[in-house]
């Protein structure tokens, strides 16, 4: 028997239950192809803004090459006190660690030995004079008598010579006299120079000179101080074949080199000093050239001995620049940096670097003065995208707000 297929009427329940879900599917289709043709063709959609990276703009003029070496402070000048007179010591006259100015009296020796020198001294010059007198006396009677023919010429002349000799005696007498004085002198120490004096190397009761000028003292003079250093021959030779090829030239004041000091914990002393000499024979065994600068100590901050680093600006660079040191990449191929473009493009440039300066580098060669160049924002870097150029901030800084700059606006 054949099978009889019921087909469905358009009114019939069936169709009439299904037909909506169909209208929500086909709605749900249209929706959807809408939106994707609005995200595509849609006009009113732009790409994202640029990234902002920090720039600094290129500035160019005479930059200071500035060295920085190890030294040592040391004292203008340096005295040994000794005792120049052989005895007791008697008594110490000064405190220590004070200042004290030459031709101060230090120390007493005892001085009666050698007042008894000098009295005996004296005495001798006397009786010299005293001969002295007789001779002469002598002489001038003979003169009248010789011409008379009343004595002979050489009794005459034995008077005259013993004139003369009383008067070598006299000369003698008065060097002894001198002697003396001097030797009186020694007992009494006196500082040669002054300074600042260290600690009593000898104590009273002490014997001291005694076949030896034993040293009772140290005086250190410390303004202005001396700091002595090295620098590598090599560096001299390239510097001084750079100044004369005309690519440095002379820092300010040719004849003394500005030098800045930094002490042990990283402060500069605010104090300047100047280059006075640099030595012409270089050590066989380190290759190192010794120079020495003077810096002024009025308010005695600096001790000889103290171990320092040195900043000397030996010459300036002409029109070249200078960028933080995390603005440029050094690589064993080259020293590179990021400038950005007019068009907002950010290219790779190779430059040439001198010194540091503080916390940024000297480039000499690779940039023109108005160029940015990327100082921070390197991960932001996405391909060939443009970039947006801001004034970049150091750490540490604060950028006006802009409340406050409305403010200021305001005013």
């Amino acid at each position: 028997m054949p099978t009889t297929r019921v087909v469905p009427i358009q009114g019939s329940p069936k169709f009439v239950r299904r037909q909506p879900l169909l209208v929500l599917v086909v709605a749900a289709l249209s929706l959807l192809l809408t939106g994707c043709g609005k995200s595509g063709d849609a006009p009113g959609v732009s790409a994202p803004p640029p990234a902002e990276v920090g720039v600094v703009t290129v500035t160019q003029g005479d930059v200071g090459l500035v060295t920085e070496l190890p030294g040592r402070l040391e004292a203008s000048r340096v005295a040994q006190v000794r005792a120049r007179a052989a005895g007791i010591l008697q008594k110490r006259l000064f405190r220590e660690g004070s200042d004290v100015k030459a031709g101060q009296p230090l120390f007493s020796i005892d001085a009666a030995p050698y007042a008894a020198a000098a009295a005996s001294a004296k005495a001798g010059q006397a009786r010299a004079e005293a001969n002295l007198a007789q001779a002469s006396a002598l002489a001038e009677r003979y003169k009248p008598l010789v011409e008379a023919n009343a004595i002979s010429k050489q009794e005459y002349a034995n008077a005259v010579a013993s004139q003369k000799q009383a008067q070598a005696d006299v000369a003698v007498a008065k060097a002894n006299v001198l002697t003396a004085g001097i030797n009186l002198g020694y007992a009494s120490v006196t500082a040669p120079i002054s300074g600042r004096i260290g600690r009593a190397l000898v104590t009273e009761g002490a014997l001291v000179g005694q076949g030896d000028a034993t040293q009772l003292a140290v005086i250190q003079q410390i303004n202005p101080m001396y700091i002595n250093f090295t620098q590598s021959a090599s560096e001299v030779m390239k510097l001084r074949a750079a100044m004369e090829s005309g690519q440095f030239k002379r820092a300010s004041g040719a004849d003394a080199a500005s030098v800045r000091i930094v002490l042990e914990d990283g402060t500069e002393y605010p104090r300047p000093g100047r280059l006075l000499f640099s030595d012409l024979t270089v050590d066989a065994t380190t290759g190192q050239v010794t120079l020495r600068a003077e810096v002024p100590n009025p308010d005695e901050r600096l001790l000889p001995g103290l171990y320092v680093r040195v900043r000397l600006e030996q010459a300036q660079a002409t029109n070249a620049a200078t960028l933080p040191q995390q603005a440029v990449t050094r690589t064993a191929q080259g020293d590179t940096v990021m400038v950005v473009g007019a068009d907002g493009k950010v290219i790779s440039r190779p430059v040439k670097i001198g010194s540091a300066k503080g916390t940024q580098w000297i480039v000499l060669e690779g940039l023109k003065a108005g160029e940015q160049v990327m100082v921070d924002g390197f991960q932001k870097l996405r391909g060939d995208a443009p970039v947006k150029p801001v004034p970049w901030q150091p750490a540490g800084a604060q950028p006006a707000s802009p409340a406050s700059a409305a403010v200021s606006a305001a005013k």
